[in-house]
């Protein structure tokens, strides 16, 4: 398997000296996407868990919906390929879309096509409290292995909204979510209850993936766009961005978030 890290030595500059140094930095390389033989499309990625990339790609795409209609994925030698046969045909859609990723996402799926929530569930899902939320946003920090080594990376997990399930690391911040869903499938995981904890921004593809995992709540240490308020509120999903440790801000389904008594009458 490829590296996740690639040693190097650069020049800082600092109170008008040259140093020289030794480093780590991430690894971002292309990697094909091919599907029933056909390749379909490169990846800009972190190359680890590839197998999962794919697998939740397509997933998150609405191409396949179960680990039964997998019939094989494996990574060619060389890293740069991943091979996912299905039980199925599947075409290729006719148009890719370049997302607001940070490394240039892909997808087939407009905006205008993400199914709206049938009835608004921030009043009667399930509810989180403040505290909770700081200890999920801590538990991202710990996780992040790799940004640890090297910066310069984002990571997602999923959470139970107690314990955090999943990890996911990647130069790409959508690449994140597909690998989280690639592992939902592949490992067979059942929750009843989702909560996405990222370091992205959430775009409303990172809104898209969200809710094809069924996050009822998706918070990030960063900001959310227009649209993605603007479908989180559509969808029924409670967004929150700027997470810290102690603070946070809420942008749609506040109810969600339970305050003491005192405060309650605060939230509209």
């Amino acid at each position: 398997m490829n590296s996740t890290n690639a040693s190097i030595e650069f020049f800082q500059y600092e109170a008008g000296r040259w140093m020289k140094h030794s480093s780590e930095v991430i690894v971002e390389t292309p990697v094909t996407l091919t599907v029933n033989g056909k390749p379909w499309l490169t990846w800009m990625c972190t190359p680890i868990n590839l197998e999962e990339l794919a697998v939740g790609f397509l997933f998150n795409e609405g191409l396949l919906t179960s680990k039964e209609e997998i019939v094989d994925v494996r990574v060619c030698p060389a890293g740069d390929n991943v091979d996912v046969w299905l039980s199925h045909s599947v075409d290729e859609p006719k148009q890719w879309r370049r997302t607001s990723g940070c490394t240039g996402g892909l997808t087939s799926v407009e905006s205008s096509d993400i199914e709206p929530a049938v009835q608004p569930i921030a009043h009667n899902g399930p509810v989180i409290t403040p505290e909770k939320v700081s200890r999920l946003v801590n538990g991202l920090f710990e996780s992040q292995t790799i940004y640890r080594q090297t910066g310069g990376v984002h990571t997602s997990v999923l959470s139970d909204g107690e314990q955090l399930v999943l990890t996911a690391e990647d130069i790409g911040r959508h690449n994140t979510l597909d690998k989280l869903a690639g592992m939902y499938l592949l490992e067979e995981i059942h929750l009843d209850e989702r909560v996405i904890i990222t370091t992205g921004r959430i775009s409303s593809e990172m809104l898209q993936k969200s809710r094809r995992l069924g996050a009822s709540i998706v918070i990030s240490r960063t900001s959310p766009s227009s649209l993605s308020i603007r479908l989180a509120e559509q969808l029924g999903i409670t967004l929150i961005g700027y997470a810290r440790r102690n603070r946070f801000n809420v942008y749609s389904h506040p109810a969600r978030i339970l305050l003491p008594a005192e405060r309650k009458e605060h939230v509209k």
